[in-house]
């Protein structure tokens, strides 16, 4: 029997797009869900909820709940990651609080900047022995992964983990129809050719019928930007230096030194940037939970529709050798000439039976890959802190994001590391000094 394992299945809203998928393509039927997670309560939650999609879809896929983690993984075809290391509390809650103390805000802190530096920090180990698990038990299987910080996590699988990884975010699926509901414009039929890095991926190439739509997605952008909206910060990108990013404009506030700013403080009014955005978030998912489980796990009539997660287009394309394109993160094997060969990159991907095969970019526009470097450079620097366990290189990441080393001197971003690595405690490795 073939086997799809989901690493991180507490995840049960998440659990319940991706499995639901399988549940409902008919290239998975037989196919056995195994679910692992470190929290027993939520893993029980998703296998009841799963159960329920698969009494009432008629699915022939076996759910099965697992408690020990390389048995969950032994012999799998594919493997979906979806962890969290640290969780909200009290992971998340340090990465924000502690930078405050040295006047650091951040939205999201999920990706670069000293939050997504530290969040890498505390996952790369646990990513690593689950490719030490997948090298030992599935060693063919494909990894999907969906955690963040996308790019150095499905980097060092790849550099490190010796297990063939695709990242999958949404950020390249939602671009197209974020970008043309907000100005009113009409996406059917629309050409677009996306690339760069994840989160920070651009639309280099949007056309219909062979115009090109940039002129008038411009001239649409600027007269929104006269009035407050939920985009400003990429609209605003997007005047400046010519082309639209995929990724939210909260995440986009802290991966540039430009908006959020002490000594221009009316930046984060003018550009409507939500300050600790992900913690809001994190508190109201945790406060609505009773509710959705309530609607997800002890509901017996659960129905499922098939959504629009990468993840069972991927497994049906690789199963019956009919292609899918999506847009995914792998390693720059010269497909992006102008970033370097050492950085994860996210760009159009075809999958069938052969597996993951991405598409030849080119250069990008020199700005653009200006831009995407600055955050290679501190996603780098944080694979060489992990892997080799030198606190140096922390503070080196930090020093060079471009939102830290625009708001703190270096003595405080040393500083500010330290801090950091003595409140995480036993969260994160030891890191030595040289």
């Amino acid at each position: 029997m073939s086997k799809i394992t989901f690493l991180g299945a507490g995840s049960t809203v998440f659990a319940k797009n991706v499995l639901g998928d399988c549940m409902l393509t008919p290239a998975l039927q037989g196919f056995e869900l195994a679910l692992y997670d470190i929290d027993s309560e939520r893993l029980k939650d998703s296998e009841n909820m799963l159960h329920n999609i698969k009494a009432t879809s008629g699915s022939t896929c076996i759910v099965k709940a697992y408690s020990d983690r390389k048995e969950a993984l032994r012999g799998a075809k594919y493997v979906v990651n979806a962890i969290q290391v640290g969780g909200y509390d009290p992971c998340t809650i340090t990465d924000f609080e502690v930078p405050k103390k040295y006047g650091l805000r951040q939205t999201i802190a999920d990706t670069v900047g000293i939050g997504g530096i530290f969040r890498n920090l505390r996952t790369i180990p646990v990513m690593l022995d689950f490719a030490e698990d997948i090298r030992e038990v599935c060693p063919d299987a494909w990894f999907l992964n969906y955690t963040n910080p996308m790019a150095v996590l499905t980097n060092v699988m790849n550099t490190y983990g010796g297990v063939k990884t695709v990242g999958l975010c949404h950020s390249v699926q939602a671009c197209i129809p974020g970008l043309f509901d907000s100005l009113g414009l009409d996406q059917t039929g629309v050409q677009a050719k996306i690339a760069g890095i994840n989160h920070m991926a651009w639309l280099l190439e949007v056309t219909k019928d062979g115009e090109d739509l940039y002129p008038e997605i411009k001239k649409r952008a600027a007269d929104k930007q006269k009035e407050k909206h939920w985009d400003m910060v990429r609209y605003e990108m997007m005047l400046k230096f010519g082309y639209y990013i995929t990724e939210s404009s909260e995440h986009n506030a802290e991966y540039h030194p430009y908006f959020i700013k002490r000594n221009y403080p009316e930046l984060i009014e003018r550009f409507n940037i939500p300050l600790d955005e992900y913690p809001r978030r994190c508190i109201e998912q945790i406060s609505n939970w009773k509710k959705m489980r309530e609607e997800l796990v002890n509901n017996t009539g659960l129905e499922h529709e098939r959504s629009h997660e990468y993840a069972s287009y991927i497994f049906e394309a690789m199963q019956t050798n009919v292609p899918f394109k999506i847009g995914g993160n792998v390693m720059n094997t010269g497909l992006i000439t102008n970033l370097p060969r050492e950085a994860c990159v996210e760009v159009p991907c075809l999958v069938d039976r052969n597996g993951v095969t991405p598409t030849y970019v080119g250069n990008l526009p020199p700005q653009c890959a200006a831009l995407n470097r600055t955050n290679i450079n501190t996603q780098l620097l944080t694979i060489e802190a992990a892997i080799t366990g030198k606190r140096e290189h922390i503070y080196h990441a930090a020093m060079l994001d471009p939102h830290t080393a625009a708001e703190l001197s270096m003595d405080d971003i040393v500083s500010l590391c330290d801090d950091l690595l003595e409140a995480h405690g036993d969260w994160l490795p030891k890191f030595h000094m040289v």
